[in-house]
């Protein structure tokens, strides 16, 4: 008599991620975190960058050890790799280190990102230089040599680059982050031109008002949470991990004829919100 058991949840998975090796930039918390973690729940070994300094070096360390022990928990291998995305030797570090303890690289997830708010008027080259580094230089850096390592493999590869809603929406006193995500998506549709016919995709996430620890002043305070989701068609900000599924999902078999796009998962937010009542002059 046959005897039928219940699919693990991992068996439930996307398909084609179990056994990749995963590199997430940025993945100590928010955003990135989610995305190692959602990786790992697939079946898939991932190595979580973080950077490392001196004014953030104890959060930081918290942030990593948290997310190694969520990413532990799901019986894959998983490798801690500190770098600033934005120096290309550290990049270069990384992506060895990566594919020294995992073994190899199929999937990049170039999360890593910063902002600075300032009225465009007053601000200075070097914080433009510096956002533009690591958002968008950054982005190119470790692009350039997860592609050298799928081309090396032979077995194609997939790119994730975390872009933003404000690549397409004008975002006022945040002139670099609204440049570097715009260059992103241009980043994100050259590469995959490029690399198409050699089983390289290059796909991008554009995250809407998302739900992580860096913005909790907002998310706590009715008055500001209100301002927030007033502007988003389904009235509530994202959570990470709603961000770490499209990621998967980019990544994954399901999404092999998927290149040079990028899904906006903003509730919303990129359909002209204001054009939702009528105000034509008829």
């Amino acid at each position: 008599m046959s005897t039928s058991t219940q699919p693990t949840p991992r068996a439930l998975g996307m398909r084609g991620l179990e056994g990749k090796n995963v590199l997430v930039t940025g993945g100590t918390s928010g955003i990135g975190q989610a995305i190692a973690v959602r990786f790992a729940e697939h079946g898939a070994n991932v190595a979580i960058n973080y950077l490392r300094d001196p004014g953030e070096a104890a959060d930081t360390e918290q942030q990593v050890h948290a997310c190694k022990r969520r990413v532990h928990q799901q019986g894959v291998r998983d490798v801690l790799v500190g770098a600033d995305v934005s120096k290309e030797d550290e990049v270069e570090r990384m992506v060895q280190e990566t594919v020294d303890e995992l073994g190899g690289l199929d999937v990049l997830v170039n999360n890593a990102g910063i902002q600075i708010s300032r009225p465009s008027e007053e601000l200075s080259s070097a914080d433009f230089d510096k956002v533009l580094a690591v958002n968008l230089r950054g982005a190119f850096l470790c692009a350039r040599e997860a592609i050298k390592r799928f081309l090396r493999q032979g077995e194609g590869g997939s790119i994730i680059n975390v872009t933003s809603v404000h690549q397409i929406i004008p975002k006022p006193d945040y002139l670099g982050y609204s440049v570097s995500k715009g260059g992103m998506q241009n980043l994100t549709r050259t590469l995959a031109l490029e690399f198409a016919e050699r089983g390289i995709r290059v796909n991008g996430i554009g995250p809407g008002a998302t739900i992580t620890p860096i913005n909790r002043a907002w998310v706590d305070d009715p008055v500001k949470a209100e301002q927030v989701t007033s502007h988003i068609p389904q009235r509530r900000a994202g959570t990470a991990d709603e961000m770490g599924g499209v990621a998967c999902f980019l990544a994954s078999d399901d999404a092999a004829y998927i290149t040079g796009q990028t899904i906006f998962v903003d509730g919303g937010l990129t359909l002209f919100p204001s054009f939702r009542e009528p105000w034509s002059s008829e």
